[in-house]
């Protein structure tokens, strides 16, 4: 039988995907604790993991919260689906802004206002 913490998974997840047949939990316990690993359709883990992760850390709260009154400590793995490359925030901030006009000069910058 599965445990609260996963019933709880289940149920908030499939509530969230438009794929709930695809939600897959796996359980795992050792002298950590609790490990909970999620797996989900690709098409569906943009609701799961929601904008800068805000929608998977409320869940990991809960998810705590959960473990807190059961005694046990509570963590959650969301696997990333094959072929997925993960976005580094830092990457679109260099894309944004040439580089060959971060080292210009006062004068070359005079120069491009033709003051």
């Amino acid at each position: 039988m599965q445990e609260k913490d996963a019933q709880f998974l289940d149920f908030v997840v499939k509530s969230l995907v438009d794929n709930p047949s695809a939600v897959v939990i796996g359980r795992t316990v050792d002298e950590m604790g609790v490990l909970l690993t999620l797996a989900v359709d690709p098409a569906d883990m943009g609701k799961v993991i929601g904008r800068q992760g805000n929608t998977a850390k409320a869940i990991r709260t809960m998810l705590r919260v959960v473990g807190m009154k059961n005694n046990a400590r509570v963590n959650l793995k969301i696997n990333e689906p094959e072929g997925s490359t993960r976005m580094d925030p830092r990457d679109n901030m260099s894309a944004q802004a040439p580089a060959s006009n971060a080292m210009k000069t006062v004068d070359e910058a005079m120069e491009d206002l033709n003051i």
